[in-house]
């Protein structure tokens, strides 16, 4: 059976200037000049995996170790350097939940203009609005503007959107770490109906519990390469051993 996803030797290059330029005039002017000089770092560094349709994978590792990247690299935020990526089938990002509202608009408003930017008409974001809101617990502040919200509200209203229709493939980068503790039940809930459903989980926390709670399978990222792949259980042994021995 052909991968849902195939990550093939993907390395993600940033270039980390060595000197800091205090005005936009200065960078122009080392710019022209050729003085400006960067560091070379690697976010990823020849990744490779394949995850097969119904799969739930988690990307563990401590902070800066390329899982956040490696999320973006699949989901098409960001370009690798080097490698490539196929994803076959639609994809929910929930990377950055809220990232793409417009802050001046209300609920109501994004609603329907993040239905537009996922590619769906208005008649189809008419029949499921209701859901969205009410999953979202914002019938009171529909007409609110999204700038008014508190950051709980607004990851609220992203994750309701971004999972209100089936996806082939969910992404998510800590999602359920936001809101309150009965909302991220919720949420938890209704990823495991996804998951259920047939959805493919690529899945990012530092939680182990819940990774272990929703994943059958981890992969160990390490300063942008790949450590560990394999059951979920036997991946984040190594990965809790490693950290207690101060080796990850």
């Amino acid at each position: 059976m052909e991968p849902i996803i195939s990550v093939n030797n993907v390395s993600m290059r940033f270039n980390l200037a060595q000197e800091k330029t205090e005005t936009l005039k200065e960078y122009t002017v080392k710019f022209l000049k050729h003085q400006l000089f960067f560091n070379e770092f690697y976010a990823l560094d020849d990744v490779s995996f394949t995850i097969q349709q119904g799969e739930s994978v988690a990307l563990i590792g401590r902070n800066g170790s390329g899982k956040s990247t490696m999320l973006k690299v699949i989901a098409g935020v960001m370009y690798p350097t080097k490698g490539s990526v196929q994803a076959n089938g639609s994809i929910a990002p929930l990377i950055e939940l809220g990232a793409g509202f417009d802050m001046d608009l209300t609920a109501r408003e994004n609603i329907y203009l993040n239905g537009a930017v996922m590619g769906h008409d208005r008649a189809f974001m008419d029949e499921h609005f209701d859901s969205i809101i009410d999953f979202a617990e914002l019938r009171e502040f529909v007409d609110v503007p999204v700038k008014n919200f508190s950051s709980g509200m607004v990851a609220r209203l992203g994750f309701s959107i971004a999972t209100e229709v089936k996806a082939d493939i969910l992404i998510c980068d800590e999602v359920l770490s936001v809101g309150d503790f009965m909302f991220q039940q919720k949420c938890q809930k209704r990823m495991e109906r996804m998951l259920s459903g047939g959805t493919t989980l690529l899945f990012v926390s530092h939680s182990l519990p819940q990774v272990k709670k929703l994943c059958t399978r981890s992969i160990w990222l390490d300063h942008g390469h790949k450590r560990a792949d394999g059951p979920t259980e036997e991946v984040c042994e190594q990965y809790t051993a490693a950290m207690e021995k101060g080796e990850a």
